[in-house]
């Protein structure tokens, strides 16, 4: 186990930042010292629009609606892709969650209760479980027929794009499937009424709880568990694991399963407590959030706690071209969506600083010379 022990070792998360990644953060936080100081001394302008829009409390609230796809997405690819499978299925992942779990809510009856629970909480278990069937065939695919990663994350997207849209046309008679209404907010008493922390800890929906925890949990799963050792082993040393005693095809196919799941809770929570229904047409309701998802992660190097973190950045910047838009500024609506897709771009050049897993994307037999 020693050889495991050091593998996981030398994963270093925690060294200081690179001189690059260092002049990314001071030019970003530049940025924004700029954008703040022009805002308040201009209100009128652009600038005070943008400072307006970010500090209202309605754009913090849809910034962590709004993050829960993309952060728990996140957390899952990292756990895919530490063992060594590569899964750019993500995308897909969240858009049968999504599917199903409003397909579910429906069946069983929005506002209705099942064996004492709402059947939102049903839906989001079935949209888990749909989940968790796709990355299992995922999973099939590539380690038991070693097919290339890349080209079946790819075949699960567009599956599950297609797949999608063409069941809500059977069951809804629609690519856009029935509202079935939307979580309910947990409210704290006394803690909701605290300044800023309030309204946005202590009052929100539940599935923006199920994102706090799934971050702690797939932080402390990875960072402090033998598996977490053995998951990052998988993807480091698959010969090292090997040589241990661990099934290297076990390891893998749980971290694969696991992404499964942190998806499923992604795309289910967000269909379920932001939308209350399921958009089929174009890009789906996912709208891209599970590629976001797996840029939040390389940006994070694979922390949990980052990817989190990332997550508030895209999902921050979505929730503000929702309030331009509300706003009602004359601006092309796909110059505005784009927005968060590019800082994607601009912010893996300036900050970006990421080690793949060596074995990321091989295939493993055990016993291999």
């Amino acid at each position: 186990m020693s050889k495991v022990t050091e593998t996981h070792e030398t994963n270093d998360w925690s060294s200081p930042f690179s001189r690059r990644t260092t002049a990314g953060l001071l030019v970003t936080l530049a940025a924004l010292l700029v954008w703040i100081v022009a805002g308040v001394l201009f209100p009128d302008s652009w600038a005070g629009v943008l400072l307006s829009i970010a500090a209202s409390p309605s754009t913090h609230t849809a910034m962590l609606r709004l993050a829960v796809p993309i952060a728990l997405a996140a957390i899952g690819g990292i756990f895919a892709e530490k063992s060594g499978v590569i899964n750019i299925g993500i995308e897909g992942l969240l858009i049968v969650s999504a599917f199903g779990s409003i397909v579910a809510v429906h069946r069983l009856g929005a506002g209705e209760t099942t064996l004492g629970l709402s059947n939102h909480w049903w839906g989001l278990l079935a949209g888990t479980v749909v989940s968790v069937l796709f990355a299992l065939l995922f999973a099939i695919v590539c380690i038991e027929f070693e097919a290339d990663q890349i080209i079946a994350g790819l075949a699960v997207w567009l599956i599950s794009l297609g797949l999608a849209p063409f069941a809500s046309q059977i069951i809804f008679g629609s690519p856009n499937t029935a509202s079935v209404g939307r979580f309910s907010n947990v409210t704290v008493p006394v803690l909701s009424e605290i300044p800023f922390l309030g309204y946005l800890l202590f009052d929100a929906e539940p599935q923006v709880y199920i994102m706090l925890a799934g971050a702690a949990v797939g932080w402390y799963l990875l960072t402090r568990t033998n598996f977490g050792r053995w998951v990052v082993a998988s993807g480091e040393n698959p010969k090292a694991l090997d040589t241990a005693g661990v099934d290297v095809r076990k390891v893998r196919y749980a971290a694969v399963l696991l992404s499964g799941v942190f998806a499923g809770l992604g795309g289910a929570g967000f269909a379920l407590g932001d939308l209350g229904t399921f958009a089929g047409g174009g890009d789906t309701a996912i709208n891209g959030r599970g590629f976001i998802a797996i840029a939040t992660y390389l940006l994070a190097n694979y922390h949990p706690i980052g990817a989190l973190l990332g997550s508030f950045l895209f999902a921050g910047l979505n929730a503000v071209q929702n309030g331009l838009q509300a706003a009602g500024y004359a601006i092309p609506t796909e110059l505005i969506r784009v927005i968060p897709h590019m800082t994607v771009i601009v912010v893996l050049v300036l900050v970006g600083r990421t080690r793949l897993p060596d074995a990321a994307g091989e295939h493993y037999e055990s016993g291999e010379d």
